[in-house]
């Protein structure tokens, strides 16, 4: 965890267990934004809403960024305007997270309590891996990639970019899954699949394209 100063985009469910996470790992000063100009002033976690994102401007050399959004499309839009700004990009694991030593994390990526991330496995950017994921060896997991509680992959599996792997869903080893899928909750994913489907049942079967 990097301990300079940190702004949290977003004040929904999803950045408030990324502020909790940032508070159990002993992260002071946290500036909590939302370009809702209504949440202003209101709090998460005891924490005020300081302001929309423009009260981040000229503030690059002051504060990482953490963004707290569960969409992979507006947390990717959100992240190239603020790198585009000069911003960096700090990361959140959750402190009863375990993690292999030679795991890769991307920036801006966060890691839910017991999610378990098993050696050689490389995560990208701006990931959410959820509460309770399992991860095992060897994975390589795109950028903008959303995890959701109790899914879980076996070795070797490949997940591209912007893809949602949906509640309990399940990805067998030495899989590929494509850019910008959705696997349905509860799924269990036995074949590659292409980019751009929704893929649900069991086995999984590729329901429509997106």
């Amino acid at each position: 965890m990097n301990k300079s100063s940190i702004a949290l985009i977003g004040s929904g469910g999803h950045a408030k267990v990324i502020l909790d996470i940032l508070n159990k790992s002993g992260i002071k000063g946290i500036k909590v934004l939302d370009d809702d100009p209504s949440r202003t002033g209101s709090e998460i976690l005891g924490v005020k809403i300081t302001g929309t994102c423009a009260w981040l401007t000229g503030k690059s050399n002051e504060y990482q960024v953490i963004i707290g959004i569960g969409s992979n499309k507006v947390r990717k839009a959100v992240s190239v305007q603020l790198k585009r700004a000069g911003f960096t990009f700090a990361t959140a694991i959750h402190p009863c997270s375990v993690i292999g030593e030679d795991v890769k994390i991307g920036e801006g990526t966060v890691i839910m309590a017991n999610a378990v991330i098993n050696s050689g496995t490389r995560i990208g950017r701006h990931c959410i891996i959820n509460t309770s994921v399992s991860i095992d060896h060897d994975n390589i997991i795109g950028d903008f990639v959303h995890f959701s509680p109790g899914s879980v992959t076996g070795g070797t599996v490949k997940v591209g970019s912007g893809t949602w792997v949906g509640l309990g869903s399940r990805i067998i080893n030495n899989i590929t899954i494509g850019k910008e899928v959705i696997i349905a909750a509860g799924s269990a994913v036995i074949k590659d699949t292409e980019d751009k489907v929704l893929v649900a049942g069991v086995p999984a079967r590729t329901k429509k394209e997106l």
